[in-house]
Parts: structure tokens; sequence; C-alpha cells
């Protein structure tokens, strides 16, 4: 790889920023735009998420070829040996490469009080390069990335067996998934991008570059949008003609799909930046909505809907593999205050929802307390409601998907590539 030290400085600063300072690795990429040159943009990106989420290994590796610890006040040398480490183990670049950049980022990106430690981190990346065999094998355990509470939580709903399926897929790049206008040609705009079909009608594509240079972008023929994501809007069942609410509808994946089949869309957000994000899609899309910013619980229009769709706030623990940094930005105390939320939320859409209309409530959340225990709560409330089971024939593919009761849990293993953890269930008012 010809990636050069400016490539390195900037993972270095947007390290700090997103496990010091709890941004995002797109917002961390973002602060950095005007000086990330498009040759070093996807370097850059994989270089931050695979550290992200190789934390847990990457940490105990340093502990272990490290005599002296470096604690909070040498964080910066650790960020240095984290960026490196992950070039040596877990990327195709050159061990001189990795080495040697890692050694002028502490020359001349640490805090002066800690340049000396320049020799600690040749010596540690060296050993390391020498010893990649055993210390994969030492420190090969996956679960060393994930913070025990989740473990914990997954370990209990799914079994350890099946746990090991799901982080094994969440360690690796996801690839870009995207949805095609409902009136276009699935086969021949595979073939014009280059991609896959999926099941769900979705086009995978492996190695897109730069999206906003693939054919039909501009002309507004598709979106990005993961292949489980598209799943709640098909389930809804909603045709041409039909009024559909979209309640926290931002950045706007599942109206489009709506708005794509003729449906009359009504998308209620109350964050106006994701909002915007909604407005410039539909508009690249030639897609029509009526947009309404509103808090969702204080959004009380004059008639109801026959079809709700609910994608509400969730701890986004199904989007891991995409957005590494929720392994360090959740906990089981933001679980339960979202499912609070989230109960609220239900109760309200009921309340918009016509005799005998349908309702989704989805969320990207793989927590039962988010999905089954929050639709278990609500049936037991609202006694107009009963579930309305997706069936095995809705969902080709991947049927293990298809909970007991009719509910789906998507898993990212279940299909080759990964995909988002999702779950769903449709609902009807009697």
């Amino acid at each position: 790889m010809a990636h050069d030290i400016k490539s390195r400085e900037i993972s270095f600063l947007a390290i700090k920023k997103i496990l010091d300072g709890g941004n995002t690795i797109e917002d961390a990429m973002a602060s950095y735009s005007g000086v990330i040159s498009p040759e070093d943009r996807g370097f850059i990106r994989f270089l931050l998420a695979t550290t992200v989420r190789r934390l847990g290994q990457l940490d105990k590796i340093i502990n272990h070829c490290t005599k002296t610890k470096l604690g909070n006040t040498q964080m910066a040398v650790r960020h240095v040996l984290r960026l490196g480490i992950t070039q040596l183990l877990f990327m195709d670049v050159p061990a001189y490469a990795a080495v040697d950049t890692s050694v002028t980022l502490v020359q001349g990106k640490v805090p002066k009080k800690l340049r000396y430690l320049k020799n600690t981190v040749n010596a540690v990346l060296r050993k390391i390069d020498r010893e990649r065999d055993m210390l994969l094998k030492k420190f090969g355990n996956t679960r060393l990335n994930f913070p025990p509470w989740l473990l914990k939580s997954w370990d209990d709903r799914y079994g350890q067996a099946t746990v090991k399926s799901i982080l094994d897929t969440t360690l690796r790049e996801a690839p870009l998934d995207i949805s095609l206008k409902s009136e276009l040609d699935l086969d021949e705009w595979a073939a014009t991008l280059g991609g896959e079909k999926l099941e769900s009608g979705a086009i995978r594509l492996h190695k897109p570059g730069k999206i906003v240079e693939l054919p039909g972008y501009d002309d507004g023929c598709w979106w990005v949008q993961d292949a489980a994501a598209r799943l709640p809007a098909q389930f809804l069942g909603a045709k041409k003609g039909d009024r559909v609410l979209d309640l926290c509808a931002a950045p706007g994946g599942k109206a489009a799909q709506s708005a794509s089949i003729g449906a009359l869309v009504t998308a209620v957000d109350f964050s106006e930046s994701r909002l915007s994000i909604l407005h410039q899609n539909m508009a690249r899309l030639k897609l029509n909505a009526d947009v309404v910013t509103s808090d969702v619980l204080l959004y009380n229009p004059k008639n109801g809907f026959d079809f709700i769709i609910l994608d509400a706030p969730c701890s986004s623990t199904g989007t891991i593999r995409r957005h590494p940094e929720i392994l360090y930005s959740r906990s089981s105390e933001d679980v339960e205050k979202l499912a609070i939320l989230q109960g609220k939320l239900l109760d309200h859409a009921v309340t918009l929802l016509n005799k005998g209309g349908t309702m989704i409530y989805c969320v990207c959340s793989m927590e039962k307390e988010e999905g089954p225990d929050q639709i278990k709560a609500l049936l037991e409330r609202q006694g107009s409601l009963k579930r309305k089971e997706i069936l095995k024939s809705e969902l080709s593919g991947f049927d293990q998907a298809i909970l007991e009761n009719g509910d789906v849990q998507t898993l990212p293993h279940y299909i080759d590539g990964g995909m988002d953890g999702f779950f769903i269930s449709r609902l009807q008012k009697t």
C-alpha cells in the first residue's frame, strides 16, 4: 500500500476523537474531510473500523508485549500501537511501513513528554511482526472485543454457538447493499453495478468505491440500504395509493421504498439534521413524501392511517458491523432507557392506526428487551391489537429468521457477507 505518513496522522487524530471523545467513525472522518485524499479515504476508514472492532484483542497484545503499563497518561502512545498492530495483523500493510510510520507518529504527533517512548513502539511492533502467528493464536478469541454486558445478553438469548457466528461476521468489513426503485430491472442493474442479487431484493457490492460515482446515483435510480433494513417495508404490504405513516423516518430508506411503489408517504422525525438528509435523498430519487418535523409522541394528525412503520430509536446493536464504535458508546442502561421510550412510541402509534390497519414495529437491535419483550408487553396492554404473523413465503432465503410466534429476528451471519440484526413484528388493529 502506497499510503504515506499523512494517512496515518489523520488516522491517529481520528482514533483519538472516536475512543477518547466518543465520536462516530463517520463524524471523526468528516472532521478531516478537507485533507483526506480520495486515494487514502478507503485505507483510513478500514484502518479506523478494524482498530475499533479489534480493540479488545489489540489491548491484550499491547499489555502482553510492554513491560511498563501504558495507562491514561500514555494513551496517545497506546493509540499509535493500536493502529500499528492493526496494520501488521489485520491488513495487508508491509511490516516496514507499519513500523516506520508508527515511530514517526510518536516523534511528531504525541505529546513531547511521551516521545521518549518511540524506541518502545519500534521494539514492540517489531516483536509483534516476528511473533504474529503465536500472538494471533494466543489472543485470537473474538469475545475479547465485546463488552461483557453485550456478550451476556446474546449468550442468554441465542446460545454461545450462535454468538460465535454473530461475532465472526460482525468483525468483518460490511459490503454495500443498495435498494433499487421498484420500476427498474434488478438483473439489469446488478450487472450494471457489478453486484450480486440478494433474496431480499437488494443488490450487494463488495468493492463499491465512491458511492456518488456509481452508475445511477445522479439519476436517482437507487439508495443505500442494508439487506435487513429492506424487510420492514416489504412486510407492511402497502400498495400504490395507500397512505403510509413512517415514524422516526430519517434518513428515509423505508420511506423511499413505500414512495417508490406509489404509496402516499407521511414521514415524521424530530431531528432536523437527519430530516435534511431525508429531503436530499428523496429529491435525488425524485420521490415524494409529506415530511413533518415533530416529536413522534406529540404528532396527532386529523386522520388515522391504514399502514404505519415505527422504526424506533434503539441500541443499534444489530449494526455493529458497520458502526463498531457502538461497542463503546452503548451500555445495558441505554437499552433499559430506550426500551421505556419504545413502549411509549408503540402506545402512541396504536392511536394513529385505523381499525383493520397494519403496523410494523422494527429496531436494528438484537436485544430481547427491545424486541420480543416489547411486543409481548404491548399485546398485554393493548387489547385492540393482534400479531399478524410473517410467513416463510415472505422471507425466502433465510427462514431461520422467523421466530415461532411469527415475528422476525435477523442475525448478522444469516447471509453470506453479513446483514444487520433486525427485529420486526407485524401487528393489526382489530
